[in-house]
Protein backbone atom coordinates (compact mmCIF):
# COMPACT_ATOMS: atom_id res chain seq x y z
CA UNK A 1 0.00 0.00 0.00
CA UNK A 2 1.89 3.03 -1.08
CA UNK A 3 2.09 6.06 1.34
CA UNK A 4 0.29 9.17 -0.43
CA UNK A 5 1.72 11.38 2.66
CA UNK A 6 3.17 11.59 5.76
CA UNK A 7 3.26 14.36 8.83
CA UNK A 8 3.25 14.60 12.67
CA UNK A 9 4.54 10.81 12.90
CA UNK A 10 1.07 9.70 10.71
CA UNK A 11 1.28 7.63 7.58
CA UNK A 12 -1.62 8.39 5.19
CA UNK A 13 -1.77 5.28 2.71
CA UNK A 14 -4.06 3.88 0.16
CA UNK A 15 -4.64 0.54 -2.08
CA UNK A 16 -4.04 0.58 -5.38
CA UNK A 17 -5.87 -2.72 -6.60
CA UNK A 18 -8.62 -3.30 -8.33
CA UNK A 19 -10.32 -5.74 -5.46
CA UNK A 20 -10.74 -2.19 -3.10
CA UNK A 21 -14.18 -1.65 -2.19
CA UNK A 22 -16.13 1.50 -1.86
CA UNK A 23 -16.71 3.88 -0.29
CA UNK A 24 -13.92 5.87 -1.35
CA UNK A 25 -11.45 5.58 1.64
CA UNK A 26 -7.54 6.12 2.86
CA UNK A 27 -5.53 4.42 5.62
CA UNK A 28 -4.27 6.31 8.17
CA UNK A 29 -1.47 4.60 10.75
CA UNK A 30 -0.09 6.33 13.60
CA UNK A 31 2.07 4.31 15.75
CA UNK A 32 -0.28 1.55 17.34
CA UNK A 33 -3.68 3.32 15.99
CA UNK A 34 -5.24 3.09 12.39
CA UNK A 35 -8.26 4.66 10.77
CA UNK A 36 -10.14 4.14 7.61
CA UNK A 37 -11.77 7.57 6.62
CA UNK A 38 -14.03 7.67 3.87
CA UNK A 39 -12.91 10.51 1.43
CA UNK A 40 -16.48 12.42 1.08
CA UNK A 41 -17.29 12.72 4.64
CA UNK A 42 -14.35 12.78 5.81
CA UNK A 43 -15.41 10.61 8.62
CA UNK A 44 -13.79 7.79 10.38
CA UNK A 45 -15.57 4.90 8.88
CA UNK A 46 -12.87 2.17 10.75
CA UNK A 47 -10.52 2.30 13.56
CA UNK A 48 -9.26 3.84 16.56
CA UNK A 49 -7.39 6.68 15.62
CA UNK A 50 -6.74 9.70 18.95
CA UNK A 51 -9.33 12.32 18.57
CA UNK A 52 -6.76 14.86 18.09
CA UNK A 53 -4.93 12.36 15.31
CA UNK A 54 -8.29 12.08 13.44
CA UNK A 55 -9.04 16.20 13.18
CA UNK A 56 -5.42 16.70 12.08
CA UNK A 57 -5.85 14.12 9.31
CA UNK A 58 -9.17 15.78 8.47
CA UNK A 59 -8.40 18.97 7.92
CA UNK A 60 -5.59 17.81 5.50
CA UNK A 61 -8.00 15.67 3.68
CA UNK A 62 -10.50 18.42 3.39
CA UNK A 63 -7.13 20.41 1.96
CA UNK A 64 -6.53 17.40 -0.82
CA UNK A 65 -10.21 15.93 -1.11
CA UNK A 66 -9.94 16.68 -4.87
CA UNK A 67 -6.49 14.96 -5.39
CA UNK A 68 -7.90 11.95 -3.28
CA UNK A 69 -10.69 11.39 -4.94
CA UNK A 70 -8.62 11.27 -8.50
CA UNK A 71 -6.35 9.04 -6.83
CA UNK A 72 -8.91 6.41 -6.45
CA UNK A 73 -11.00 7.23 -9.27
CA UNK A 74 -7.30 6.52 -11.18
CA UNK A 75 -5.39 4.43 -9.11
CA UNK A 76 -2.64 5.91 -9.78
CA UNK A 77 0.33 7.32 -7.42
CA UNK A 78 0.82 10.26 -6.57
CA UNK A 79 2.32 11.78 -3.41
CA UNK A 80 0.49 14.96 -1.61
CA UNK A 81 2.51 17.06 0.35
CA UNK A 82 1.87 17.15 4.05
CA UNK A 83 0.32 19.22 6.85
CA UNK A 84 2.15 21.79 8.01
Amino acid sequence: MPTISNFFGMSVKMYFQQAEHNPPHFHVIYGEFVGVIEIESLSMIEGDLPGKALTLVQEWAELYKEELLLIWNTQSFKKLPPLV
